[in-house]
């Protein structure tokens, strides 16, 4: 006996439209024999279905197994469906509602099937490097604006011929309204051209990237035009070349990314996890942080000075792909621009300003509107870490936790360094791709003119804005500025509340949960009491905080010298903790003693007792780069921010197995303080013993990771918490991120930690709008 039909609706939310969601909801339709239709709408995706109950289920479980590459599926809501007459079949219909609004995709790796078409000689996009679908290419780097459709993007000036076009709307065919569908008949085009912007011939039977790809053999480096911006590549074996690519970007110390063609190459030099592997060949493609052992082949000792880790990524678009195929070696692929300067995306903009760093250019004709660095991420014990959130990631909603569906929509201004800005409403919070520091005026000249595209592409007006309690910060006084031209209320929101809001907010801790014990260790932010904090324990949920603890606070030297120059800090613990006239008497022979006794130590001194420049900081960074110059690691100056600290973490996991710790002290007063004077004195003891440093470095770690995971469960038993929340930039820091997080499990707690947005001031915006959306609520 035949199942009775029935009529049923069904709402998908999340990641649903313009990945080729309607036609796998119309493939699945077909082949379960249903009829109805399926639609775009205001709300994501709206199915309308006319089968079995049995057949209908099958729908749904299908759906989520069997979603596209780059669908998200958060919810699938079954609705009540009257109709008089069901359709005959199952088709695939406009929206009801006109233009649908939808969302702007993250870009994406070419798929397996596209990868297929370009390495065929008999497919008629044989080895054409804009070759996407659907389930690929480019989407951020192209929109101009919304609706997302091909008028709107860059592609706009690539007409489809028919071949395309039949393509475009077959629902059968997965470049069904592919918005960048093109091929080499009608798409764009590229070309090689040298230092005088003149298109070179290749030799006969190479293309332009063939020729790129041997001139990159025979040592030249290469400017090569890609889907987010201009990068800069060399053969990252040939010492010369990446030394004078050093050298002309002004990147003199700081590690540079590489590409390789596939997992076998990276494994000749890096060892590669299982997770570590899934990484790599997802469809945002990151650079992956993987460690460098005895076993591997070196590659140029210039990639990446003073590091036991190499960043590498697999190829991402058609180009990369068909670039990496005819090199049998990795190469490095860095940021088209001088170091700290934005990366370079339009022709004109990259001839010129790279004119003195790349040989060669290899160029296209399709226009990138949104500058898009590399997504840098690293697995780790509890999951992926993401370092740099940019291309294949943003712009992704995340979805608000419980509590908050009835938020204003907020806009977020972010921090000074590694800005991103977040658009926050009802259907989630949208972070911007990395932006990087506004200090740089190029900078942030990039940052206004994003915060004005992402307002226009998510058609967003705030009722209110949040900005960081820091008066300096320019994105506090841009978010001033514009709270007053717009007539907006302005949430200031302080640095570590942010950062402890955004990580509940990820983890989707709901905004009426208890609070949580939050430890955010960065370089500093500004404090509630005007002084600067950066080593913080703070018991907070989304509205509020309270200090219970922090580092020992300790002058900064020079103010933001100190901040470049670790042996400022050096002295500042050393004079500090033990006192220099001591120091100096006992410890005459070390290398760090007879440095400082060559610096103008007395300004110094009077420079603290008058309160000049020295103002007193909390900051567990300043700690690890005073440890660092210690050990005679970069004491005289860093090349880029968290060098000295880096260089120190890479030390110490070369004695993995070193589990002794030196001393520290914590007061009970109210805020407790963690002393660090008990390590200073095991630790210049150790130096004057010849204790290899790396064994100093490693006991330094377990010391930090020991001191902050007891005050952390002292804290979190008089609290009655047992939630800890770990944040800011020097948990960055693998090797104490890990030590702190198995400590405090150990003891039965619950630990949060960001994951899918930086730790460090890269995901402050998210925990910015969250304070504020909590706050206006409760206000409301």
């Amino acid at each position: 006996m035949p199942h009775a039909e029935m009529a049923q609706a069904f709402r998908v939310r999340g990641l649903v439209q313009g990945v080729g969601f309607r036609p796998t909801v119309w493939r699945l339709a077909k082949e379960l024999g249903l009829r109805g239709e399926v639609l775009n709408d205001g709300e994501g995706v709206l199915i309308r279905a006319w089968g079995s109950a049995t057949t209908l289920n099958t729908l749904v479980s299908r759906l989520r197994a069997e979603q596209p590459p780059l669908a998200r599926i958060d919810s699938i809501e079954a609705l009540p469906l009257t109709a008089d007459s069901p359709p005959t079949a199952f088709e695939i219909v406009g929206s009801e509602t006109g233009h649908v609004r939808t969302g702007v995709l993250s870009d994406a790796a070419t798929c397996p099937a596209c990868l297929s078409e370009i390495m065929d000689p008999d497919n008629r996009r044989y080895r054409y490097p804009f070759t996407n679908c659907t389930h690929c290419g480019p989407r951020l780097s192209i929109v101009a604006a919304v609706p997302y459709d091909r008028a709107n993007t860059s592609m706009a000036a690539f007409p489809m011929c028919p071949a395309c076009e039949t393509e475009y709307e077959d629902p059968s065919d997965r470049r069904f309204h592919a918005q960048p569908n093109a091929c080499a008949d009608c798409g764009p085009r590229l070309w090689l051209e040298d230092d005088q912007g003149s298109e070179i011939d290749p030799a006969p039977h190479q293309d332009a990237i063939e020729a790129a790809a041997s001139l990159i053999a025979q040592g030249a480096i290469v400017a090569i035009k890609g889907i987010g911006g201009v990068h800069l590549a060399c053969d990252a074996t040939n010492e010369e070349a990446v030394n004078a690519l050093r050298q002309r970007k002004r990147r003199y110390d700081k590690a540079f990314a590489l590409m390789a063609r596939d997992l076998s190459m990276i494994a000749r030099h890096a060892a590669i996890s299982e997770a570590e592997q899934d990484l790599l060949t997802a469809p945002a493609a990151p650079i992956v942080i993987l460690q460098i052992g005895p076993e591997h082949q070196p590659l140029a000792s210039a990639v990446a000075p003073g590091q036991s880790s190499l960043g590498f990524m697999l190829p991402y678009t058609p180009l990369h792909h068909l670039l990496m195929q005819s090199l049998d070696r990795p190469i490095v692929l860095t940021s088209g621009n001088r170091s700290d300067e934005p990366q370079c995306i339009g022709n004109e903009e990259a001839r010129a300003r790279l004119a003195e760093i790349a040989d060669y250019w290899l160029m296209h004709d399709r226009e990138i509107l949104n500058r898009l660095d590399d997504s840098v991420v690293r697995s780790d014990t509890g999951g992926p870490t993401v370092l740099r959130r940019a291309r294949g990631y943003a712009p992704a909603p995340h979805p608000l936790p419980p509590g908050f569906e009835n938020s204003p929509p907020l806009l977020a201004l972010g921090g000074e360094l590694k800005t991103t800005l977040c658009l926050w409403h009802a259907d989630g919070a949208v972070v911007s791709q990395h932006i990087g520091d506004l200090e740089d005026a190029s900078v942030h000249d990039d940052y206004r003119r994003t915060l004005s595209l992402y307002r226009q592409l998510f058609d967003f007006t705030p009722a209110g804005l949040a900005v960081d309690q820091h008066p300096d910060y320019l994105s506090t006084q841009w978010g001033a500025a514009l709270a007053e031209r717009e007539d907006l209320p302005l949430t200031e929101v302080q640095h570590h509340h942010a950062h402890i809001a955004a990580c509940l907010m990820e983890h989707g801790v709901a905004r009426d949960a208890t609070p949580a014990l939050g430890i955010v260790l960065d370089g500093m932010g500004y404090g509630e009491d005007g002084a600067l904090w950066g080593g913080e324990f703070l018991l907070a949920d989304y509205r509020r905080f309270k200090r219970l603890g922090h580092f020992m606070p300790m002058a900064l030297l020079g103010g933001a010298q100190a901040m470049r120059e670790p042996w400022r800090n050096a002295y500042a613990y050393l004079d500090s903790c033990i006192g220099w006239s001591e120091v100096a008497a006992c410890y005459p022979q070390l290398d760090v003693v007879r440095l400082l006794q060559a610096k103008p130590l007395a300004l110094l001194d009077q420079m603290k007792a008058r309160g000049v420049n020295a103002p007193s900081a909390v900051s567990a960074g300043r700690l690890f780069d005073a440890v660092a110059a210690a050990l005679s690691i970069r004491p005289e100056s860093i090349g880029y921010e968290g060098q000295a600290a880096i260089e120190l973490e890479a030390l110490a996991q070369s004695e993995a197995d070193e589990q002794s710790a030196y001393g520290f002290a914590v007061s009970h007063g109210s805020p407790a303080v963690l002393d660090w004077t008990p390590l200073w004195h095991d630790l210049l003891d150790e130096l004057s013993r010849d204790v290899p440093t790396p064994v100093i470095a490693k006991r330094f770690h377990n010391t930090v990771a020991l001191a902050v995971a007891q005050l952390a469960r002292r804290l979190a038993e008089e609290q009655k918490t047992d939630t800890i929340v770990l944040s800011g930039g020097v948990f960055q820091n693998q090797l104490l991120l890990s030590a702190v997080s198995e400590r405090l499990e150990a003891a039965g707690l619950t630990v949060l930690r960001p994951s899918l947005f930086p730790a460090n001031d890269g995901g402050i915006a998210l925990g910015q709008a969250a304070v504020a959306a909590a706050q206006m609520l409760d206000n409301a």
